[in-house]
């Protein structure tokens, strides 16, 4: 199982300075890879909750974002051979056709380095914000994820759908992973899963438990098998938004939270349902807003795995 673990892409320790130091650390403990998040605003009076809290209430960190692009590719040029991934950049915010290019840019400037973990947003304000529909998402993805793997394999390419367009066109960069950098979706509901099965390379879960991700993953592989894919070579890539304690946490716990202890069992958890990768990230802990801090959970982290 791989291991991974969350570069800083906001909040007040989201510098030049710490992504540097973070990335060139992960790479040098044997991490397997550097995720980013994405998130456009801090909404003073949201129209809806934020869904990883209990009370709803938006990190602060909300407040001050590094592109989560951007932050890879500056990772990138600091590191040889983590790879490096998004966990999630969200659908609806973007133009497929452009996606593709800066997605492409940054697997040829690090070699082949990408992972793609997509999502369709949650927050309403952000989709008023960037002039996308919260109705039309599920619809518009399945022709988005179309339109991204025919710009990384056809050349020339064209695309003719109800939502996205391009015109028979040469586009020669391609990526250096061949076909494509895997693609992984954050999915929950039944469209969801089915698009994951037929579509994609994986599933980005996050806040679910082992057995539950267990009894999901086992249905996404039939769907895949349903849609004539091969289920095996699907991958269960792990989110772990981290929160330590000092005491242990009781049965009722969120998964990854509670004793560094409880934070082993739920890695040995996920390798034993059979997880291909677990990511760590603690940018939404309580005092994880300096490079020490960060530094000093990577490397616990690291020795529990």
């Amino acid at each position: 199982m791989r291991i991974g673990f969350a570069l800083p892409n906001a909040g007040a320790v989201a510098t030049p300075e710490v992504v540097s130091k973070v990335a060139r650390r992960a790479e040098e403990l044997g991490y397997d890879s550097l995720w980013t998040f994405e998130r456009v605003l801090y909404a003073v009076k949201p129209q809806n909750p934020y869904p990883g809290a209990a009370d709803g209430k938006w990190p602060e960190s909300f407040r001050r974002m590094l592109d989560p692009l951007d932050t890879l590719t500056f990772a990138a040029a600091q590191t040889k051979k983590i790879f490096l991934g998004t966990s999630v950049l969200d659908i609806p915010y973007y133009n497929p056709v452009m996606l593709a290019r800066r997605l492409t840019t940054i697997d040829y400037l690090s070699n082949g380095r990408l992972r793609v973990g997509l999502g369709l947003g949650w927050s309403q304000d952000e989709m008023e914000a960037t002039g996308a529909d919260m109705k039309k998402r599920g619809a518009m993805a399945d022709e988005f994820l179309q339109v991204l793997k025919a710009v990384w394999t056809q050349n020339p390419v064209e695309f003719h759908g109800q939502f996205y367009k391009l015109p028979l066109s040469y586009i020669d960069l391609k990526p250096v992973q061949k076909p494509h950098p895997p693609i992984y979706l954050a999915a929950f509901a039944p469209a969801a899963l089915q698009r994951l099965a037929k579509l994609t390379e994986g599933w980005n879960p996050t806040f679910i438990p082992a057995a539950g991700m267990a009894q999901m993953f086992s249905s996404i592989q039939q769907m895949a098998k349903a849609a004539g894919r091969d289920a095996s070579r699907l991958e269960l890539v792990v989110r772990a938004n981290l929160h330590v304690t000092d005491k242990p946490l009781g049965n009722d716990r969120a998964i990854f939270t509670g004793t560094m202890g409880q934070i082993q069992e739920d890695t040995d958890a996920c390798k034993q349902i059979g997880a291909h990768e677990v990511h760590f990230d603690p940018g939404f802990e309580p005092g994880q807003a300096s490079l020490d801090g960060w530094l000093q959970r990577m490397e616990e982290v690291r020795k529990l795995v």
